[in-house]
């Protein structure tokens, strides 16, 4: 009897016409001191239980995000020849890294209501505290600033999709990641609407002599100061020397 009422229930439940399987070319990215940034492929099929529509055509988005943190975003002036702070915005909330890539252009494939829904574009991401008339320039400021550091990245029509069905793309972490989850969406969308989303995660973090040092400053700080004023009267002294034996 209760074999038949779970199988009347699975019956019942809604199924959905398209959904994901996915996956990343790695779970984990390691900070070693010779890191320079590293390429992350995503990779996945839509599956269907009936044949897929004609129209609208099926469309692709992918997001990497990485850890957010709250920031105060400054103007500054010059105000006779000097560079003062004349204006502030707090944000409580802002990734540290965020991209973004498409089958196409992401203002066709994705509504505003859905973007909204799912947080899926750049300035969805950024949450800022209380409400001003210049609150949006200081915002655009931020992913300008972050755009041109390679943190904030758009790549429209960098997703491929073939046979309305396989997809892949290839998005680039830069050298300057911070520690901690990443966060790796993807959304299929049809007419600007999403029809299916999956979220997995990669974990950065720091490694080799990178971690050895992050964690003797975090955990022994004194420790920590006082081997860098050696190193460094170490290095004072060998210049020292070494200018020594040049001019001998």
């Amino acid at each position: 009897m209760i074999r038949v009422l779970l199988a009347l229930l699975l019956l019942a439940l809604p199924v959905r016409a398209e959904e994901i399987v996915s996956g990343v070319s790695q779970s984990g990215v390691s900070i070693t001191t010779n890191f320079d940034g590293t390429a992350i492929m995503v990779y996945g099929a839509a599956i269907r239980d009936r044949p897929a529509p004609d129209w609208p055509l099926l469309q692709v988005i992918i997001t990497i995000e990485g850890p957010s943190a709250p920031l105060v975003v400054r103007k500054k002036e010059r105000v006779a020849g000097i560079w003062l702070n004349r204006g502030a915005v707090q944000i409580a909330s802002a990734p540290s890294f965020y991209a973004v890539a498409t089958t196409g252009d992401i203002g066709e494939i994705l509504s505003p209501a859905e973007d909204a829904k799912y947080h899926v574009t750049i300035p969805q991401t950024i949450e800022a505290v209380g409400s001003s008339a210049d609150q949006g320039k200081y915002i655009a400021a931020l992913q300008r600033i972050r755009a041109e550091s390679g943190s904030y990245r758009l790549a429209q029509d960098s997703v491929l999709l073939l046979r309305q069905s396989l997809f892949r793309t290839d998005i680039t972490l830069p050298a300057n990641l911070v520690e901690g989850p990443y966060k790796v969406r993807i959304f299929l969308t049809r007419g600007g609407e999403v029809v299916d989303m999956q979220e997995s995660q990669i974990n950065v973090a720091k490694a080799g002599l990178e971690r050895a040092l992050y964690n003797l400053a975090m955990q022994s700080p004194l420790i920590y100061g006082v081997l860098s004023l050696l190193m460094a009267m170490v290095a004072g002294w060998g210049a020292s020397e070494l200018f020594k034996r040049l001019r001998a």
